[in-house]
């Protein structure tokens, strides 16, 4: 396209295709508006209704947003002339390659009503889903956001969560604590047993049914391995977790107990 052409275009249409431009600018920044004050809307309604939990409310949320997006686009499409027929015309033209592309996408959106329906947690449980543990944020159209122990937002697509094994650690009320403890051989461990439990039991947090579980796991040749394994609620996992580390260390400090040492081996000469 050489000057004159150029030239004859804008004398010719400049001002209409300008007028259009301006008006599907218009059109973008006020329907984007609007679908947002219709988002808030909608939420705000789901919310005071209280019928209808974050989960699902934030699913169907994403779904009016997507088909609300999508009729801005065609809206705008149709300012500059072109029709929905022939837009749905482009789309059969390149269905292979949008087949393509959209398929896997189409596989996470149907794991995703699977999910609403089956329901294996919501927002606020912790779980392990997809191979990633954190803190369910959002369910959305195709994929689960989570915010990991290290505040890591991390995104996991349905289909992954649903085609794999899902660890929900929010249903249940209580949480298993797992710790250990090693004595040395010359330590009595029955006393050692007892000293822990008054220990761990005096742990804010800990569960008091059921009761910790502090036993002799195994025997290694520094001497008796202990599991120290108080319950909790979720929320106070970590806290309980560490705390129990910390009540090993005191109890066998304030006991006196030697370090357990591990046997040197004798070689023969």
């Amino acid at each position: 396209m050489n000057s004159q052409d150029i030239w004859t275009f804008l004398s010719t249409q400049g001002a209409d295709f300008g007028l259009k431009l301006l008006g599907a600018l218009a059109a973008w920044v006020i329907g984007r508006w609007l679908i947002g004050f219709a988002l808030r809307l909608m939420g705000t309604a789901l919310r005071r209704g209280g019928k209808v939990d974050q989960t699902l409310a934030n699913y169907l949320t994403s779904i009016i947003s997507v088909v609300f997006n999508v009729i801005l686009i065609l809206a705008i499409l149709d300012i500059f002339g072109v029709k929905t027929t022939s837009f749905a015309a482009l789309l059969a033209g390149a269905g292979l390659a949008i087949g393509t592309a959209w398929g896997g996408l189409l596989t996470h959106f149907a794991a995703g009503v699977f999910m609403q329906v089956l329901r294996p947690y919501k927002v606020g449980d912790f779980v392990t889903v997809g191979g990633v543990t954190g803190t369910v944020k959002e369910l959305g159209l195709f994929g689960t956001t989570l915010i990991t122990p290290d505040n890591v937002v991390t995104i996991v697509g349905n289909n992954n969560v649903f085609s794999g094994s899902i660890q929900n650690f929010s249903t249940l009320p209580h949480r298993r604590v797992d710790c250990l403890a090693k004595v040395a051989n010359s330590v009595d461990v029955v006393e050692a047993i007892a000293r822990l439990r008054a220990a761990i039991a005096a742990i804010p947090n800990v569960a008091t049914a059921p009761l910790p579980d502090i036993e002799i796991l195994q025997f290694t040749p520094e001497g008796p391995l202990l599991c120290v394994r108080p319950y909790t609620y979720t929320d106070n996992y970590w806290q309980v977790y560490f705390d129990t580390h910390k009540a090993i260390v005191s109890t066998f400090g304030a006991a006196g107990y030697p370090v357990p040492e591990t046997p040197v081996a004798h070689r023969t000469l």
